[in-house]
């Protein structure tokens, strides 16, 4: 009998030493894995190449110094292509493979598909560019936080500069009817009405379309003052090249989702006078210029877009687990939320709902052809 009790609570230790190891508690695990999530292929993939590199970049220097905790950081990609429905594997993949914490996703409707599978697991996920509102303010998502500020704020400084820098009387503002585009033009059109300006065109066009003639026909039609889009470039780039194919010289404005290299390269000459909003400018701060050339130093060029979002909240993530001193889901947040860490876009720490504390937009225009601050 006193075998047999031996060997029944050898049996019991070992089961929760399983399970605690398989409940990513504490540091059981022989490194600190981190996910990086987003659109790693596909149409947007220029959105989430550069969160590959600032991770890449970051842990190198980490891992040179002997990782965190006396761990190695360990990263583990997942490719969404900014599908919602890829975004679910992605995740479920993630967990699966025991990934302690997450950097993206980078598209909000992915961000938000995502979300309740990492919940599930307990695991904290940043995004440096998944500005949807609701993903932070409704309160839904308690274990997602962000380094770039939230799409209410951006769609009121794309109206107070439209009113006061532009002086614009009628506009119109269109999207791709996802969550990122929807959300944003929604907010545009709202606080738009809100200061006494005329939306005469409020519609959504479809993703991948290879004609935009009818859209850019009720443009003209309606002789607008500004052209306000809420999405992403690809779209962008083919209405905005129609436009101006068609002599119509009627401003345009874009949020995040265009400020990237690629919306230039395929509009071309076109793109010349756009304006877009985007993360504010930290092209002065110190830890911007470093992580720049650490980029341009190990890939030969300039970094892409949510390049230093990216690079912020990866060393959000493991500042975090080191003041913690564990991966357990309770001490990161609470480490996120109570200490500051130095980054490429400023010392930050994160308020309650997520959000980073102590940054915003800029307004650009495409001058030369390069995005040039102008507010």
């Amino acid at each position: 009998m006193k075998r047999y009790a031996s060997k029944r609570c050898l049996a019991a230790i070992l089961v929760c030493v399983a399970v605690f190891a398989f409940s990513g508690v504490g540091l059981a695990q022989d490194t600190i894995k981190l996910g990086v999530a987003g659109a790693h292929s596909g149409d947007l993939a220029s959105y989430g190449i550069p969160s590959i590199r600032a991770a890449e970049l970051v842990t190198k220097d980490i891992n040179a110094k002997g990782g965190i905790l006396g761990k190695k950081i360990e990263l583990l990609l997942g490719d969404d292509a900014c599908k919602p429905e890829l975004a679910t594997n992605v995740a479920t993949k993630l967990v699966s493979d025991g990934v302690n914490v997450v950097l993206g996703h980078i598209c909000s409707g992915a961000t938000k598909a995502a979300l309740n599978i990492y919940a599930s697991a307990s695991i904290p996920v940043m995004s440096p560019s998944a500005t949807n509102t609701e993903l932070t303010l409704s309160g839904d998502y308690p274990n997602f936080f962000r380094t770039i500020a939230y799409d209410d704020l951006q769609a009121r400084l794309q109206v107070s500069f439209a009113r006061d820098v532009l002086k614009v009387k009628r506009v119109a503002c269109l999207h791709d009817k996802g969550d990122y585009g929807k959300g944003q033009s929604t907010l545009a059109k709202q606080f738009f009405e809100e200061a006494g300006i005329e939306v005469v065109l409020f519609e959504g066009v479809t993703p991948g379309a290879v004609d935009y003639s009818a859209i850019v026909q009720k443009i003209k039609r309606e002789n607008v003052d500004l052209v306000v889009w809420g999405a992403y470039h690809p779209e962008a780039s083919k209405i905005v090249t129609l436009m101006r194919k068609k002599k119509m010289d009627t401003p345009f404005m874009g949020a995040d989702g265009i400020k990237d290299e690629t919306f230039i390269k395929v509009a071309g000459e076109f793109a010349e006078g756009v304006f877009a909003t985007g993360p504010r400018d930290n092209t002065k701060n110190p830890l911007f210029i470093a992580a720049k050339k650490a980029h341009q130093d190990a890939f030969g060029e300039d970094p892409g877009v949510f390049f230093p979002e990216a690079y912020s909240a990866t060393l959000a993530l493991l500042n975090a687990i080191e003041k913690a001193g564990s991966t357990d889901f309770d001490a990161v947040t609470k480490a996120l939320r109570s200490e500051y860490v130095d980054t490429p876009v400023g010392s930050i720490s994160f308020d309650q709902n997520g959000d980073a504390i102590g940054i915003g937009f800029s307004v650009y225009q495409v001058k030369n052809g390069v995005f040039t601050t102008i507010q």
